[in-house]
């Protein structure tokens, strides 16, 4: 809290105009304890006030100027007054604020500051002062005004207030009494001002007129009630009782916002009543509460007063756990009467507040050890459930299976053999076909299944799939629910019960031979499959592992991996469960609480873990040689479970595997034949055997001991160099960043640092490219354990990462731009030590050294813009623009100021590759330099741009265009424009004028609440992750304008774009994406419109008979001599085509030839001609007769110009000349003589 000089400092100096006559009237009161040489102290203050506010209500008038900040300043000093002061000055004080706080017209700046008085004169006053009746001068009389004044219509005067009243009563003086002396008068007041509006409200309902003029007032009156029940540890005890009828009634008006007010009150009383000072007031209020039970049938009551009865008995719970628990059956059968309700509300309300019983009310130690009386509360509530599933209440059956399965949950393994009789029927009702709810009943038969095990479950409802009983059916629907549910259970009832029916159900799969599969045995493997999908469930932290998981066991795993590729997943998963489970258990810190151990206490954990560990080399041995047998896209599930395993491996059997895989490794990597099996790689989808042993060596490698890791590091310096498999050289870089994952690994690491270093120098020639992703990962492994001493690695290397940003493979780029941040921070945390330039390859052995430094990082990364390929230029340009975004604010601004000048240079190059570069910089310079850095340059940097602006190629006028827009955005058109050559001003005009076109279609938008506008706008936005990425990736370009972008920080341009795929489906038919074929039927690019072929009349062939159907594709009549068989290619094709086509020539006025280039949403809307089947048969005839192959492939084809005399190949219908001595033809003929056209309209002759 700030002191008094703090306070009135900030008055002295006032930042609001209306502050100022405040700090008039405080420098006077200053200057007058100057004069009478008091000390400036609170009590100096206090009384030159009081003096100077008795002064300002003499005419018993408020001085409208002067008393608001007399008062205002009281408020200030007040509090830091002493007590006996303001106890001996209270009557004079409140004579003075009486007529104040009494004035109808008083406004709230005066009101605020002196209700802050009162409030400190409240809490300053004894158990003597506050038993002065409220007649006289006294602080109960000042709280009555408070009263008031918490219940006016303004809503900051109300507010300070109920702030007052809440502090004041929070704050009792030392009394025994639990409740502050002044809680009943307050009490009493706010029920009788609720009281009077609740019932000016419900006359005015009776009435039938609308009680919404009253709501204001009930709404602040209850706020009242709330900030007592809030101050006073629930409600004063003498008025509990009449409260909650109060409240009940008004919750019954059926408007919501005053049943939420009326929860909120109750939440409040009970948050009250949850300290143990307030908790004996809790009983009786529960008890009220209860009694006041509305009728069963009262919709708008029941459901808040159920609600409010669960949120008691949920507070009760915490405050006296025993207690309520032996209260639970006879709450649990009053609320369960409800759902017998024909009310849908009532039956939810009453199976939510049952839920939140189960959920609040059982205390841990009843399920850990319940007593002989705890076990028959629990039995009384399984029976009241088992009868909740009676005929009775059937209607409410979808809200009673809410209620077992938070019964399951709430009970857990306590819930056997007391809820069998419930899973029984549960189970009974799931099997009809005809019952509507098996969804439901599903997951409470899963939820039994999780809290009492399968075993229990399956005791009442056996699935009766290998003997089946007769009349009893076959449950093999719980399959797939014991799959999901299992878990935390014994282990040995997988063996019992499971595994003689899979047995049994694979034998009928193999005595069905050779033969075609029936439907019979695909269900069989179906069941069996089935069987081993609940391994892993069993496998969930067992409760019998040492007993059930015995040798037989794992070797039947072992043979079912060798042998059934198809459940090789469930038994992986099942065998990594075990060992994940008891790790995660044995790491839980809350050594007591068995129910979140789940009945394997730490020590059972770790003896687990250590019993598996005896089996871990022989199951280690078996998933290595499945590993190997496997094909690469299903490996991943048994890598991880050969990782789980090497976790608990002992130490000494974990080196002697490393050791024998080590050996394996080295003896395949010198086989001979290296041609041979390159030629074998390429049929085998097999990866090679030293590949394969690679991948164990890495997974091992977390888990070494620090013994190993010299032989470890032998195999990766081995492996780095041979630049013959790029595959395992991918694979050897891995181990580096694999190891940096683990505290030994880490270790080893900072140990061999120089040794590793070498390695990667050396092998800096040998590095494919496949590999050199994971290169640029092995060096970002290494590069924090660089010590200050071994800088000189940075740029030994640099190049090399440099030149990375601009490879093919995206992956391979971000990790080049991300390895040159952790260099640039590296340095930048070591700043001020030596790099020994001596040590860097290439460099001179007398090279001085230098300081670290992001200046000295930036001067190593533009040695590359002197580079001799622009390919070197172009890189070092990209890798400058992504570590200048980086460090943009801690560089010095001369070094980037030089590195724009220079930019500006490069682009007056003529290398497009270094330009493309270049603009990414200058992009981010515009994007994210000072302004004032920046706007020196843009007289040169304009124009070198605009330079590349009529450059189409490689998207560059884009991208200026692009860039320009930016500097319009930061630095304001006219700069731009001023700088700008006259020639090239027309591109920023336009900019300037698409964009006051945009805002305009925004604002008409706006205007018009186009919501889905502002939708798609939202989701514009939301494809940015962050500030920066909308600023730099969003553009009203097309999407090939941010190529730049991507490099700039080496993002992905696959994020960048998001959706751009397309489905194209038929009109009648939507398409079906589980289809084989269904990905022939998604582009990446949007596909266009096709246009419709035209209409005929219904075919005929050349007798006149009608050709019905045909496909419009397979018309006889038309390509009856056509090779190519689309029917537009031919002669005929051509000519109906060409009388249609939008594309073709018209005669207009004066005979002249006009084209239509229109491409509008209507085009294939516009009047469509029929074919006269006379006419084709005309044609069809001539073609006949008409010579040289008739319409060849090389025949007419319509197109744009097409109209004018066309001449495309020879002879028939394609020249369209006469024969010798033929007389002219008219009308629709083939030989048209070039002309194309709709016959002329009878109204132009």
């Amino acid at each position: 809290m700030a002191t008094l000089e703090e306070k009135l400092d900030k008055i002295r100096s006032p930042n609001l105009q209306s502050q100022q006559q405040t700090g008039v009237i405080l420098k006077a009161v200053e200057e007058t304890l100057k004069e009478q040489n008091t000390q400036p102290t609170p009590t100096g203050y206090f009384a030159a006030l009081l003096a100077l506010l008795n002064q300002s209500l003499e005419s018993g008038k408020v001085n409208k100027e002067l008393t608001p900040s007399v008062v205002y300043l009281l408020d200030v000093v007040t509090p830091f007054a002493p007590q006996p002061l303001l106890r001996s000055k209270f009557t004079q004080i409140l004579t003075l604020l009486a007529p104040v706080l009494l004035l109808d017209d008083a406004e709230a700046p005066l009101l605020k500051p002196s209700i802050g008085c009162l409030e400190s004169l409240l809490l300053a006053q004894d158990s003597a002062a506050w038993k002065l009746p409220t007649n006289e001068i006294s602080p109960r009389r000042a709280v009555a005004g408070l009263l008031n004044l918490a219940i006016d219509p303004r809503p900051k005067v109300r507010k300070r207030a109920q702030d007052a009243l809440k502090k004041v009563l929070k704050n009792p003086p030392p009394s025994p009494s639990v409740d502050h002396p002044a809680a009943d008068l307050c009490a009493e007041t706010a029920m009788r001002s609720l009281s009077e509006i609740a019932n000016k409200a419900a006359l005015s309902r009776k009435q039938k007129k609308s009680s919404a003029e009253h709501d204001p007032a009930l709404i602040h009156a209850l706020q009242l009630v709330k900030t007592v029940a809030a101050a006073t540890g629930g409600w004063p005890s003498a008025n509990i009782e009449a409260l909650c009828e109060l409240l009940l009634s008004i919750a019954k008006s059926g408007n919501e916002h005053m049943t939420m007010a009326v929860f909120d009150i109750f939440e409040m009383i009970f948050e009250g009543m949850a300290d143990e000072v307030a908790s004996a007031k809790l009983p009786r209020l529960l008890e009220i509460i209860s009694e006041l039970r509305p009728s069963s049938n009262d919709t708008q009551l029941l459901p808040p007063w159920i609600a409010i009865l669960s949120r008691g008995y949920d507070v009760s719970a915490q405050m006296e756990p025993e207690e309520t628990f032996q209260k639970l059956p006879d709450l649990f059968a009053m609320i369960s009467e409800f759902m017998e309700s024909s009310s849908h509300n009532i039956r939810i309300s009453a199976s939510e507040c049952l839920i939140s019983f189960m959920a609040n009310c059982i205390p841990d130690q009843v399920i850990i050890e319940p007593s002989i009386y705890d076990e028959k509360v629990l039995e009384k509530i399984g029976k009241i459930a088992e009868n909740l599933l009676s005929v009775k209440y059937q209607a409410a059956w979808m809200e009673t299976f809410n209620v077992l399965g938070a019964i399951f949950d709430a009970l857990r393994w306590r819930a056997n053999p007391m809820m069998l009789n419930t899973v029984r029927t549960v189970g009974e009702l799931r099997g009809n076909d005809s019952f509507m709810g098996k969804k439901e009943a599903d997951e409470v038969l899963g939820k039994a299944i999780r809290a009492m095990g399968p075993e229990a479950v399956l005791s009442v409802l056996p699935l009766n799939l290998v003997k089946p009983v007769k009349g009893q059916p076959g449950r093999a629907w719980m399959l797939p629910i014991l799959r999901d549910y299992t878990t935390n259970t014994n282990l040995q009832h997988f063996k019992t019960e499971f595994i003689p029916l899979s047995e049994a159900m694979f034998q009928r799969v193999l005595d069905n031979g050779d033969a075609a599969k029936t439907m019979e045995i695909k269900i069989y493997e179906t069941l069996v499959h089935q069987t081993w999908s609940i391994l892993p469930g069993y496998c969930d932290l067992p409760l019998d592992l040492t007993v059930a998981f015995d040798q037989a066991f794992a070797e039947m795993l072992a043979n079912l991996l060798y042998r059934q590729v198809d459940l090789r997943l469930d038994v992986c998963r099942a065998l990594k469960a075990l060992v994940e489970s008891n790790q995660a258990a044995a790491s839980l810190d809350d050594e007591d609480n068995l129910i979140l151990r789940s009945r394997v206490s730490k020590e059972d954990a770790q003896k687990n873990l250590t019993f598996l560990g005896g089996f871990a080399g022989n199951l280690l041995a078996v998933l290595f040689n499945v590993y190997s047998q496997t094909l690469p896209q299903s490996r991943g599930p048994i890598l991880q479970t050969i990782n789980a395993y090497l976790s608990i491996t002992p130490e000494k059997e974990l080196v002697e595997t490393f050791d024998r895989v080590s050996t394996m490794l080295a003896s395949s990597l010198n086989e001979t034949n290296d041609k041979e099996k390159k030629t074998q790689k390429s049929k085998d989808p097999m990866p090679s055997t030293s590949q394969t042993l690679m991948d164990l060596v890495i997974t091992m490698s977390v888990h070494l001991p620090r013994q190993s890791f010299g032989p470890l590091f032998n195999i990766a310096a081995l492996i780095i160099v041979k630049d013959d498999d790029p595959q395992l050289q991918k694979k050897a870089y891995k181990l580096i960043p694999r190891l940096a994952n683990s505290d030994t690994g880490k270790v080893a690491l900072q140990e061999r640092n120089a040794e590793l270093q070498h390695l990667i120098l050396s092998s800096a020639e040998k590095v494919s490219v496949p590999a050199r992703r994971e290169r640029l990962a092995a060096i970002a492994a290494l590069v924090p354990f660089i010590p200050d001493t071994g800088l000189h690695f940075i740029p030994s290397v640099l190049s090399e990462v440099v030149i990375c940003c601009k490879e093919h493979n995206e992956r391979a780029r971000n990790s080049a731009f991300e390895l040159l941040v952790l260099m640039g921070q590296k340095l930048a945390d070591a700043k001020g030590k030596p790099i020994d330039n001596s040590k860097v390859p290439h460099m001179p052995k007398d090279a001085p050294p230098v300081s670290a430094s992001v200046e000295e990082y930036f001067t190593m990364v533009s040695a590359g813009l002197a580079g001799s390929t622009p390919h070197m230029i172009s890189a070092s340009i990209t890798a400058l623009t992504r570590i200048l975004y980086e460090f943009r604010e801690i560089i010095n601004q001369e070094v980037l100021s030089d590195l724009v000048q220079t930019m500006d240079l490069f682009l007056t190059s003529n290398n497009r590759e270094i330009v493309k570069s270049v603009l990414g910089f200058v992009k981010v310079c515009v994007i994210s330099l000072p302004t004032e850095l920046m706007l020196p340059r843009l007289p040169t940097m304009i124009p070198n741009l605009m330079v590349w602006a009529h450059e189409h190629k490689g998207h560059f006028r884009a991208k200026v265009k692009h860039i320009l827009e930016r500097m319009v955005r930061r630095f304001g058109f006219d700069v731009v424009n001023r700088n700008c050559p006259e020639a090239d001003r027309k591109v920023l005009t336009n900019i300037r004028k698409t964009k006051e076109r945009s805002k305009r279609k925004k604002d008409a938008a706006k205007e018009g609440g186009d919501e889905e506008g502002n939708q798609q706008n939202g989701k514009r936005r939301s494809r940015f992750e962050s500030e920066y990425d909308e600023a730099l990736y969003s553009s009203d370009e097309s999407d090939a304008s941010d190529d730049s972008d991507a490099e700039v920080l080496g993002k992905s341009r696959k994020a960048q774009k998001g959706g751009s795929t397309y489905i194209m489906e038929d009109e009648d038919e939507p398409l079906d994406l589980l289809d084989s074929k269904a990905l022939a039927s998604i582009s990446s690019t949007k596909p266009g419109k096709l246009r419709k072929a035209g209409k005929t009349k219904a075919k005929t062939d050349l007798d006149g008979k009608l050709i019905l159907g045909e496909e419009d594709g397979d018309d006889d009549a038309m390509i009856i001599d056509t090779p190519g068989g689309n029917g537009e290619e031919s002669g005929v094709g051509a000519y109906v085509a060409a009388l249609k086509s939008k594309d073709v020539g018209r005669r207009g006025r004066g005979g002249r030839l006009k084209f239509s280039n229109r491409r509008g949403k209507d085009e294939d809307d516009d009047e469509e001609m029929d074919v006269d089947e006379k006419d084709v048969s005309t044609i069809k005839s001539q073609i006949n007769r008409g010579g040289r192959g008739g319409a060849s492939s090389r025949g007419f084809r319509p197109g744009r110009g097409s109209g004018s005399r066309g001449r495309s190949g020879k002879g028939g219908i394609a020249s369209g000349r006469r024969g010798l001595g033929e007389g002219k033809r008219h009308g629709p003929s083939p030989a048209f003589g070039g002309k194309v056209g709709k016959p002329k309209s009878p109204g132009r002759r």
